[in-house]
């Protein structure tokens, strides 16, 4: 089953082409790393794919659902961009209530979905605190555990974490959860590794590559931008060179 299907994306920003015509499937349970040139582009394809920036006539799906007007789309679909987005006069139990209001959760499920949230983010110790306190690395765990209470089965994940420590964020981004699509954005495809199982890259708005992360591996390339472009030339010549030989 797919997770995620879009097709025909275009989007220019002061005459800078990030997507054309740009089409993308990806599968239920998937973890994807998404990178591009221009790195403005994955921000832009996140930002549509979770209906925060309006469309022009594509076609956007994710967790089967077309409509993200539609009751229940901010359950099935979750977005973090790379700044927190929170108010850092509010504690963490402000904003996770809140979180679990705009959600629309019952009251005893709100409660168990933020007590589990609590522990799993480490939140405990300033529960009750202004965030700006704690600065910005606070805030990205109490964003993150926001997005993740109602248990949404698409994650999209537009660099984040940035402000905490690396082993730290990895455990954090570690999201559970078989079925659950996580799509991440990074400018930095070497801080993710272990985190991903594909990875998708658009160059000059278009698809250049999608392919299992471990192909990299296999042919001895690392996991870093110019890994992912050499493999993404490697496969385009072997699309040129497939139907001359056959």
């Amino acid at each position: 089953p797919t997770a995620i299907a879009c097709r025909d994306i275009t989007r220019r920003v002061h005459g800078m082409r990030l997507l054309e015509r740009f089409s993308l499937s990806v599968p239920v349970g998937a973890r994807v790393l998404l990178v591009s040139r221009p790195e403005e582009s994955a921000s832009v394809l996140l930002r549509i794919l979770a209906g925060l920036s309006p469309g022009h006539g594509e076609r956007v799906e994710l967790a089967g659902v077309i409509d993200p007007k539609r009751a229940g789309w901010s359950r099935r679909v979750a977005h973090v961009g790379p700044g927190p987005g929170l108010y850092g006069w509010m504690s963490p139990r402000e904003a996770l209530q809140l979180s679990a209001g705009l959600h629309e959760l019952a009251a005893d499920e709100a409660e168990t979905q933020i007590a589990a949230a609590i522990e799993r983010y480490r939140l405990g110790q300033v529960l009750d605190e202004p965030m700006v306190r704690g600065g910005e690395p606070l805030m990205e765990r109490v964003a993150l555990a926001s997005a993740m209470l109602s248990d949404p089965e698409v994650v999209l994940l537009d660099e984040p974490l940035r402000a905490i420590e690396p082993e730290e964020r990895r455990r954090l981004l570690r999201l559970p959860g078989q079925r659950r699509t996580v799509v991440l954005a990074s400018r930095y495809p070497a801080s993710e590794e272990g985190l991903c199982n594909q990875v998708v890259f658009i160059r000059g708005g278009r698809l250049a590559l999608s392919a299992p992360i471990a192909r990299l591996a296999e042919l001895g390339l690392p996991l870093s931008m110019r890994g992912i472009e050499a493999l993404a030339e490697r496969d385009a010549v072997s699309a040129a060179v497939a139907p001359a030989v056959t």
